[in-house]
C-alpha cells in the first residue's frame, strides 16, 4: 500500500485508505484533507511530483487545479457582497461600463457567477496566447453579444467565468482578482493557494501528467501542456489556472461553513456565507449536458456547495456538518477522474457518521 504522509485524526483513518488505494491504482502523487469546525482534521500526501515516480510528493507541493479554481474567484465575489462594495444584484455595467454593448445591460453580476449570462465562450477564436492578456479577453467579452437570455438558461462558462467575475472585482477594488485573493483571502488565512503563481513558489510544482487518452478534451481549447507552461503560471487565468493543495483549498473553502470566520479571521458575515446558496439555476446545464443546481459560484445539493477541476481535484463544503473535504492531484483522467475524490469524500463522510 502506498506510503502516506501527513496528519490524520484516527476517527478519519478511512479516508487516509482511500488515499493510498488511490496512489496504489491511478494516482501519481496527491493530497487529501478534511475540516471540521474550520480545524484540520486531516492533512494528508502521498505518491510522487513526476510520472517516473522519482520525486516525492512533499508537505508543500502545490499544482494546478483547473476549475477548483473558480470556487475562489467566487469566494471574493461573497466577500465584496457582504461589505457592500458589491450588488450581486446590480448591473454588470453598473461596474464594467463597457460590458453593456450588444445587448448586455441587463446582465447582472449574480448572472455571473450562476453561469447564466449567456458567455460560456468567446465569440471569436481566441488563442491559449491571448488568455495570457487580460485587457484582449475581457474586451472581447465586453463587445460580445449573450448566446440567449441572460437568466434564462445555465452553460458552464468554464474559462469565461473567470475573466467575467475577476474583471468586476478590479472594477470594484482596482486590483486585479489574484491579488485581491492574496492580499484579503488566502494571506489572512495563511492559505498557500495562487492565482497567477509567483516564480518564488516554481521549485515546489508538480506538473500536470496527461490523461493517456491525450493531453485535453474533446472540444477544450486548453490542455495538459499549456498548463505546464511558466506562461501560464504567471497569468492570472481564474477560472482555470490557481496553483494549491488539499490543505490549502480546505483551508479557504472552509470559511464558508463556518459562519464567515475560521482561526481567528474572519472574512464574512454568517449571512453572507448563507448567499452562496441562492439559486440561480436548477435543469440542465447547456453546456455540462447535465442536471446541475447553480448557486453564486457553486454546484449546489442540499446544504453543501462544491465544484472541481478538469481531471479530478474537487472541494465540497457541507453548512450542517461544518465540514469541507478537498483532494488535488496531478494525474489528469477526464473520464471517471472523480472517481478518486469522491472515495475521499465518502471517507469523510462515513467517519462523522461513527458515534
Amino acid at each position: 500500500m502506498a506510503e502516506i504522509q501527513g496528519t490524520c485524526d484516527g476517527r478519519f483513518g478511512k479516508v487516509a485508505e482511500a488515499l493510498a488505494a488511490s496512489l496504489d491504482a491511478e494516482d501519481v502523487g496527491a493530497s487529501a484533507a478534511v475540516y471540521v469546525d474550520g480545524e484540520p482534521v486531516v492533512d494528508i500526501w502521498g505518491g510522487h511530483v513526476d510520472a517516473a515516480r522519482t520525486v516525492p510528493w512533499e508537505r508543500d507541493t502545490i499544482t494546478n487545479v483547473w476549475s477548483t479554481t473558480k470556487t475562489m474567484v467566487a469566494l471574493c465575489a461573497l466577500v465584496l457582497a457582504d461589505s457592500g462594495e458589491l450588488d450581486l444584484d446590480a448591473p454588470v455595467a453598473r461596474y464594467w461600463p463597457e460590458f453593456a454593448a450588444a445587448g448586455k445591460q441587463d446582465v447582472l453580476v449574480r448572472h455571473l457567477l450562476g453561469h447564466t449570462a449567456g458567455l460560456p465562450t468567446f465569440g471569436e477564436p481566441t488563442t491559449v496566447a491571448d488568455l495570457y492578456s487580460w485587457p484582449t479577453v475581457t474586451a472581447r467579452l465586453a463587445a460580445q453579444a449573450p448566446e440567449w437570455e441572460p437568466g434564462a438558461a445555465a452553460g458552464y462558462h468554464s474559462i469565461t467565468f473567470g475573466f467575467l467575475v475577476g474583471e468586476v472585482v478590479r472594477r470594484v477594488t482596482g486590483r486585479s482578482v489574484g491579488t485581491f485573493f492574496a492580499e484579503e483571502v488566502a494571506g489572512p488565512l495563511g492559505a498557500d493557494f495562487h492565482i497567477g503563481l509567483p516564480a518564488e513558489y516554481d521549485d515546489r510544482v508538480a506538473p500536470l501528467i496527461p490523461d493517456p487518452q491525450g493531453d485535453r478534451p474533446v472540444g477544450f481549447p486548453v490542455g495538459v501542456s499549456d498548463a505546464n507552461t511558466l506562461a501560464w503560471r504567471r497569468a492570472e487565468l481564474p477560472a482555470i489556472g490557481g496553483y494549491g493543495n488539499a490543505r490549502s483549498v480546505g483551508a479557504v473553502q472552509s470559511v464558508l461553513c463556518c459562519g464567515g470566520a475560521v482561526r481567528g479571521v474572519r472574512l464574512l458575515s454568517e449571512a453572507g456565507c448563507e448567499r452562496v446558496f441562492e439559486e440561480q439555476f436548477r435543469g440542465e446545464d447547456r453546456v455540462l449536458g447535465m442536471p446541475i443546481r447553480w448557486g453564486m459560484g457553486y454546484r449546489l445539493e442540499n446544504r453543501t456547495c462544491s465544484w472541481g477541476g478538469w481531471g479530478g481535484s474537487l472541494v465540497l463544503v457541507d453548512f450542517d456538518r461544518r465540514m469541507t473535504v478537498s483532494y488535488v492531484m496531478n494525474q489528469i483522467l477526464w473520464e471517471d477522474g472523480y472517481t478518486r475524490a469522491l472515495s475521499v469524500v465518502l471517507a469523510a463522510y462515513d467517519a462523522i457518521a461513527q458515534p
